[in-house]
């Protein structure tokens, strides 16, 4: 059986995301399922600015960025399911719900993220999100996009 990975590179993901360093979050897709799944990586490194400050003696990768990791990995996986990227019809991040955070991430780590769409309904889009390093749950949460329609 010839299984079939849909992958993009960083050069991919900057066409698709607007974000850029220090606030691009996602560093490669390893594979996705339109309108079902898709697996990301973040490199998490020293050189990065929130290091420095969070904290210098102990530097965490701080939750609320593994959290737009997560949302930065469900907006490529509404592109590449949709195919809209134009501003007046837009997903807009509005919620978070049941975010739990059980360990911490440090640099030298590398963190997959899995986003899980669980619900379309109407303008809303529900995912189940989870942060991983070394198959270790990181983070657990479920956002949701809604659509913005401007005319």
């Amino acid at each position: 059986m010839n299984i079939k990975f849909n992958t993009l590179n960083i050069k991919k993901i900057f066409k698709i995301l607007p974000h850029r360093y220090p606030f691009l979050l996602i560093d490669r897709i390893l594979n996705f399922k339109k309108f079902k799944y898709l697996k990301a990586i973040k490199n998490c490194t020293i050189n990065e600015p929130y290091f420095q400050g969070h904290f210098s003696k102990e530097p965490i990768f701080p939750g609320v960025l593994i959290i737009e990791s997560m949302v930065q990995a469900a907006s490529v996986l509404i592109y590449q399911s949709t195919g809209e990227l134009k501003i007046n019809k837009l997903y807009y991040f509005v919620g978070i719900d049941n975010a739990r955070f059980k360990e911490i991430v440090i640099p030298g780590d590398q963190m997959i993220i899995e986003v899980t769409l669980l619900q379309s309904k109407r303008n809303l889009l529900i995912f189940r999100n989870i942060a991983t390093v070394n198959k270790k749950v990181i983070c657990k949460s479920k956002i949701i996009f809604a659509k913005k329609c401007l005319l």
